[in-house]
C-alpha cells in the first residue's frame, strides 16, 4: 500500500512535534525531518520554557485555549511519568515543597481573569501577603503549570521520533521545490526560514535575550506583567529574562542588555545579586506576521507543490507546540494525494 510522504522541515519545537504527531495518525504515511540546525542550535534550545499563553490576535481566543489545554495535557501527563526527567518536564506549582509560580502587575489588567486560568492548575489571585514581596506591584496571580527544559525536551523528542523509524537528515534548503518529487507533502516549520522557504516577507525576526545562572536557593518563579521580565528556576540553572526587540537580526550578546536583563530581575527577587556562573543567550522568534497554519498549493513549472505551513508562534511556541501540531499534522494528512485503487 503506497504511504503519503511527508517532508516536515524544521527542527525546533515546532516541527519535530508536528513530525512526531503526523508518525502516530493513522492511516500512516512516511514522515521526514529535514532541518540544517538540530538541538542545541535551534530557537527553541533558547527559550525558557514555560507554559504560559501568549495572546495571538489574530487566533480565536477558543482556538488558542484548546491548543494550550493539549499541549498542558501531553506535558501533564509526561511529568506524571517515568519519562518525566529524560523529557526535562515537570510541574512548578505553589504545593508545599514544590515551586510557587507568581505572575504580578504594577496596575490591575484589564483581564483580572486570563483565558488560560482553568487550564493550569490552581490559579487564584494573590493575597495581600505575598504582595508585600514586590512593593512596586499591586496585583498577581499564584498558579501551578509546567516547564519544559527546552533542550533536554527537544533531544527527547527526536529519540522519539527516531524510535518510531522517522530519519532526521541535516539539509540546508534554498527553497521548498527542492523537496519536490520526492515528497508528496511538505509541512513548512522552519520559523524565521520561511522568508526565504516561503516567500514571506511578513514574518520578522523579534531577538530574544535572556542570561542564564546559577542560584539553586531561588525556588519561585516570577513573571511580570506580560512576561518581558522573569525568573525562572529549572533543573540545573535560573533563566532571566528577557529581551523583544523587532527587526534585530543579531545573534551577538549585548552587553548593555545583560545588564539591564540583571537589574530588572534583581528588583524582583534581590537575592539574584549572588548568583554564579552567568551565560547568555540569543535567539531570533519567528514574530511579525502571526501564527500561519495553513495549506497551500504551489504550482509551478515542475507541477504542484502541496505545503502546509506552520510558523509565526513567536515567543509562545512552547506553550502551544502540541495543540498547534496536532492540527497542523491532520491537515497535512488531509492534504496528502489518495492512494491509488487496486487493479482488478
Amino acid at each position: 500500500m503506497h504511504q503519503p510522504r511527508v517532508a516536515v522541515v524544521g527542527a525546533g519545537v515546532v516541527g519535530l512535534s508536528t513530525a512526531l504527531c503526523l508518525s502516530r495518525l493513522g492511516p500512516p504515511c512516511a514522515v521526514t525531518v529535514v532541518a540544517d540546525k538540530v538541538t542545541p542550535h535551534t530557537t527553541s534550545d533558547v527559550a525558557a520554557g514555560m507554559l504560559i499563553p501568549h495572546t495571538y490576535p489574530d487566533i480565536p481566543i477558543p482556538k488558542q485555549k484548546q491548543w494550550f489545554r493539549e499541549t498542558f495535557d501531553h506535558l501533564f501527563a509526561i511529568a506524571s511519568s517515568a519519562e518525566a526527567e529524560d523529557a526535562g518536564v515537570h510541574l512548578v506549582s505553589g504545593f508545599p515543597l514544590t515551586y510557587l509560580s507568581w505572575q504580578i502587575f504594577r496596575s490591575v489588567p484589564t483581564e483580572e481573569v486570563p483565558f488560560w486560568a482553568d487550564v493550569v492548575l490552581g490559579f487564584r489571585r494573590m493575597t495581600e501577603a505575598e504582595l508585600k514581596k514586590f512593593p512596586q506591584h499591586v496585583f498577581g496571580y499564584a498558579f501551578t503549570t509546567l516547564k519544559c527544559e527546552s533542550s533536554t525536551y527537544l533531544s527527547w523528542l527526536e529519540k522519539r521520533l527516531r524510535a518510531s523509524g522517522v530519519p532526521i537528515l541535516s539539509r540546508r534548503l534554498g527553497d521548498l521545490w527542492e523537496l519536490h518529487p520526492a515528497f508528496d507533502v511538505v509541512v513548512n516549520c522552519s520559523g524565521l526560514g520561511s522568508r526565504q522557504l516561503a516567500g514571506d516577507a511578513e514574518v520578522l525576526p523579534v531577538r530574544g535575550q535572556v542570561l542564564r545562572v546559577r542560584a539553586p536557593w531561588v525556588k519561585h518563579f516570577i513573571r511580570e506583567g506580560a512576561g518581558l521580565t522573569y525568573v525562572y528556576p529549572g533543573a540545573s540553572d535560573v533563566v532571566l529574562g528577557g529581551t523583544r526587540q523587532e527587526g534585530d537580526w543579531n545573534l551577538s550578546p549585548d552587553a548593555e542588555a545583560s545588564r539591564d536583563i540583571f537589574s530588572r530581575c534583581c528588583a524582583l527577587e534581590p537575592s539574584l545579586r549572588g548568583a554564579a556562573g552567568l551565560r547568555e543567550q540569543v535567539g531570533l522568534r519567528p514574530g511579525g506576521r502571526g501564527v500561519r497554519l495553513q495549506a497551500e498549493r504551489v504550482r509551478g513549472a515542475a507541477g504542484t507543490l502541496r505545503v502546509v505551513h506552520h510558523y509565526g508562534h513567536g515567543g509562545g511556541g512552547v506553550a502551544v507546540h502540541w495543540g498547534a501540531a496536532l492540527e497542523a499534522a491532520l491537515l497535512a494528512r488531509s492534504c496528502a494525494p489518495a492512494a491509488p485503487a487496486p487493479r482488478l
